[in-house]
């Protein structure tokens, strides 16, 4: 059942469902009464969350999956490489771009409801080659003929993730000067619950046209999810 105040139930078909993000976010999902269908391959479907239909596809290629998105789905794009690093260029645009590529092929011809991309914050001074990959992919989905949500995080803390959490002293300072706060905040840290709280709503409130969300609305949402 759907808890006060949520969106009907719906139908959201992800990709990238047993990373970090989908990990956490399916389970809520389901929690609310959506109907979750989760692009796979066939040796990883055991993975996905108890409740989460499992179907089999390659997620680079969108002939392989364009016969499993429906019209009614809100398509969420969470394919990524595990801990992506200023050396693993090559691997981002392998598997990154052409999984962003791939969903908007699909998300285009079969005319989803709406579209979520998980990108990153920028401009930022790091990480270059896997911020030149997501604004490719920003460019792909904002040159679509579909509605969707761009999130913006810089660094998702949380189990397994929480090594950034010393560098919040050096945001607070940051954030209190004129020079450094709006790279501070641009580029500040959000926690796994705050995303998948966005994420929750970016499904059950879908854009009208596009919508950015930053690490501050990020935060802002997060924190008011139930």
């Amino acid at each position: 059942m759907a808890e006060p105040g949520a969106a009907a139930p719906g139908d959201v078909f992800v990709t990238g469902g047993t990373g970090y993000l989908g990990r956490a976010l399916i389970p809520r999902l389901l929690e609310r009464g959506h109907r979750v269908r989760a692009l796979v391959r066939e040796r990883s479907r055991g993975r996905l969350p108890a409740g989460c239909e499992a179907v089999v596809g390659d997620a680079l290629d969108s002939g392989a999956f364009r016969d499993l998105v429906r019209a009614t789905d809100v398509f969420v794009q969470l394919v990524g490489i595990p801990k992506p690093a200023p050396w693993k260029g090559k691997a981002l645009r392998a598997v990154d771009l052409a999984s962003v590529r791939a969903s908007v092929l699909v998300a285009t011809s079969v005319r989803v409801r709406s579209f979520v991309y998980v990108s990153v914050a920028h401009p930022a001074p790091v990480m270059r080659a896997y911020v030149h990959v997501r604004r490719e992919g920003e460019a792909l989905i904002r040159a679509a003929d579909f509605s969707a949500t761009i999130l913006r995080p810089w660094y998702i803390t949380g189990p397994g993730h929480r090594w950034p959490n010393v560098l919040r002293p050096l945001y607070w300072l940051a954030e209190r000067f004129p020079p450094t706060r709006e790279g501070a905040y641009r580029l500040g840290l959000v926690t796994l619950k705050e995303m998948v709280g966005a994420l929750v709503e970016a499904v059950e409130k879908p854009a009208e046209g596009m919508r950015l969300l930053t690490v501050e609305d990020i935060r802002r949402i997060g924190r008011g999810a139930v």
